[in-house]
């Protein structure tokens, strides 16, 4: 039963992770997946794929996509990925009752040339703008609605500052959001939909420059627990199985800001080997328990009742 890592620039996570299964007495092994012309009637010789870099690779996306045709449990599942955004989630966990940031979606500011007056004739124009940040107030947080990585994200603290930066983001859909002036700031850890680690975290300093610190008593425990019952509530409702999710912190409530990062940073150099170490035994036990039938695949598909047995692999 093989575990295949298909991973980006980083080194360290797929490193460790491969040297931990490979030693331990979990029943798997993993490798370093390679993958060139894949044929559409070919079958995915791994039970369990560990996905970190598809979300920029198109190929290996729709490679992933056929290979949960062989039976293969994808982590994450390609086909929600494919699909989720973070203003739908924010909505999504509105309606979980899980606290949130007033955030409003915005038009495009531009589009590839192809689009034209008539290909908008539903969008409202011009925007009401003083009544966007009434909504939201200000300072705001503007930043694309599908992206991450803190790429293309603007703090405005002005009309002027928004109409600024608006017209510099292009044809890139942007959605903004209430500034949380939190007190306290909190990255977790999901895996399994069941297993929560809760670092504490610091934004406002550059990557590698001291972001997660260790801090045993940085939650009460009330605190701590809202924040694990919605990491565990999010993650069931967006059928994750390896997340992580920010909470700001304003008056004892944890507003969660960023929740969907289906490849999550894992590298020890960042979020520290102690964080580390958690993240690759929980990832380990949850490959093992897929690989060998304790936890069944949750990939969702409808059209998995209609598969033929004899063309999904046996692993």
């Amino acid at each position: 039963m093989k575990v295949g890592l298909l991973v980006g620039r980083e080194s360290s996570f797929p490193e460790e992770f491969i040297k931990y299964v490979n030693s331990s007495k979990l029943g798997i092994e993993a490798e370093m997946l390679k993958v060139g012309g894949f044929k559409a009637d070919e079958l995915c010789k791994y039970s369990v794929i560990i996905d970190r870099i598809s979300h920029e690779i198109p190929f290996y996306r729709s490679f992933l996509k056929t290979a949960a045709l062989s039976g293969t449990t994808i982590i994450n599942n390609p086909f929600w990925w494919s699909a989720d955004d973070k203003f739908f989630g924010t909505a999504l966990l509105e309606r979980l009752g899980i606290a949130i940031p007033k955030t409003i979606l915005l038009p495009q500011r531009d589009y590839i040339p192809a689009i034209s007056g008539e290909s908008l004739r539903n969008l409202e124009f011009p925007l009401d703008w003083n009544s966007i940040i009434e909504y939201t107030g200000l300072p705001a947080i503007m930043k694309p609605f599908d992206g991450g990585g803190w790429k293309n994200v603007y703090k405005v603290n002005s009309l002027d500052e928004l109409l600024f930066y608006y017209d510099r983001t292009g044809t890139i859909c942007m959605m903004l959001q209430e500034f949380i002036n939190f007190d306290r700031y909190v990255r977790c850890y999901t895996i399994g939909r069941k297993n929560v680690l809760i670092m504490p975290y610091d934004p406002t300093k550059p990557y590698l420059q001291g972001q997660y610190f260790l801090d045993k008593g940085y939650l009460e425990p009330k605190l701590e627990k809202r924040i694990i019952e919605d990491c565990i509530k999010l993650n069931e409702a967006l059928g994750y199985d390896m997340n992580t999710a920010e909470f700001a912190i304003r008056d004892g409530i944890p507003y969660a800001i960023d929740f969907t990062n289906p490849a999550p940073d894992a590298d020890a150099h960042s979020v520290g080997e102690e964080n580390q170490r958690w993240l690759i035994e929980h990832m380990a036990e949850l490959c093992a328990d897929y690989a060998k039938g304790k936890k069944k695949g949750s990939q969702d598909l409808r059209w998995n009742e209609f598969l033929n047995p004899k063309l999904v692999a046996a692993k």
